[in-house]
């Protein structure tokens, strides 16, 4: 059983780069599609695919993104913030900037699943999920 579905998520994609693998299966939920679509988005990796029908969640496909030249991981580092065992806050004037802008703060906020950048626009603050360099 799995008590942090969100570092399970991290740890499979830090374990599959480590590994040198192309693809990641990853048991899906609501707020993993929305951290896939981000890193999407993002440019962290290549592509994703939502299956529905393996088993009672769907699974989420995800293609790890490598650099051409030097072939290591795209994603040097993905680090989870807030624990179940200890949530983290921050409200939009205390935002975190990962590497001085170079990396993204991941947020849930009552608006939804964004980066940090993007909650700064929408003017809102909320728990500081991960964050990914």
């Amino acid at each position: 059983m799995v008590t942090d579905p969100i570092a399970d998520y991290l740890t499979r994609i830090r374990n599959a780069q480590g590994a040198g693998h192309r693809m990641v299966e990853i048991p899906s939920s609501k707020m993993k599609k929305s951290i896939t679509e981000i890193l999407y988005d993002q440019g962290f990796i290549h592509k994703y695919k939502f299956e529905e029908g393996s088993g009672p969640q769907g699974t989420i496909k995800i293609a790890l993104k490598y650099d051409g030249s030097t072939t290591k991981p795209v994603i040097h580092k993905l680090q989870r913030i807030s624990k179940p065992g200890l949530r983290k806050y921050a409200d939009v004037e205390n935002l975190p900037r990962v590497i001085n802008g170079l990396g993204i703060a991941i947020i849930s906020t009552s608006k939804g699943v964004m980066t940090g950048k993007k909650a700064r626009q929408e003017n809102v603050g909320g728990e500081i999920l991960c964050y990914v360099h």
